[in-house]
């Protein structure tokens, strides 16, 4: 059987709560399964050098046009955040703790997340709103909030996110398909060029 497609993303990341929307599409339509793997954005920029969208003179004003016209054109709902962007670490620690018992779950967990916070304006950054929305998405909250706690559970997601560093992840979304790396949604057409015809 094919290898999954390794899926890197940010929940702060307008551009991954795109992708996520697809992924899993993209990969049934090759007979591919996805492995999703939140990861910390912000500790990745400090190996690449990397800033927050907003924070990149002449780019930062572009984007804030651009992830509204994308949402129109992929046919999402969107309203910008207040917060924009935020730390994810209690999101993405609910998420690996979720994974643990259940990777289906974890993944429907994970697109509640991202709804919250590009459609609601739910503030993820704060762990109580993560377990609201993991309350809402099935999980029993004190599990959750002892799980997002956890030392396990933040083991794992540093070493998810060093990982995803020596693979060479620096943005979001991030995909890995067969060791060929697509980064960005612009290459969403390209990966699945890519998964159809084996490369070139």
């Amino acid at each position: 059987m094919a290898a999954p497609i390794d899926f890197y993303f940010d929940f702060s990341s307008p551009y991954g709560y795109f992708a996520a929307d697809r992924i899993d599409a993209l990969a049934a339509k090759h007979g591919r399964t996805v492995t999703w793997r939140p990861v910390l954005l912000g500790a990745i920029f400090k190996v690449s050098g990397g800033q927050p969208l907003p924070s990149i003179p002449l780019k930062g004003p572009y984007s804030l046009r651009d992830i509204p016209r994308s949402a129109a054109y992929y046919g999402l709902p969107y309203r910008q955040p207040t917060r924009f962007p935020v730390a994810t670490v209690s999101a993405v620690r609910a998420y690996y703790w979720a994974e643990a018992l259940d990777p289906a779950r974890a993944v429907t967990l994970a697109k509640a997340i991202l709804t919250g916070y590009f459609q609601m304006d739910r503030d993820i950054s704060d762990a109580k709103t993560i377990i609201a929305i993991g309350s809402e998405a099935g999980f029993e909250s004190v599990a959750m909030e002892a799980g997002i706690g956890d030392p396990v559970v933040k083991d794992r997601v540093k070493r998810e996110t060093d990982a995803a560093i020596v693979r060479g992840v620096f943005g979001s979304p991030y995909l890995i398909i067969d060791g060929e790396p697509f980064w960005g949604m612009d290459r969403f057409d390209q990966a699945d060029r890519w998964l159809q015809t084996g490369g070139w």
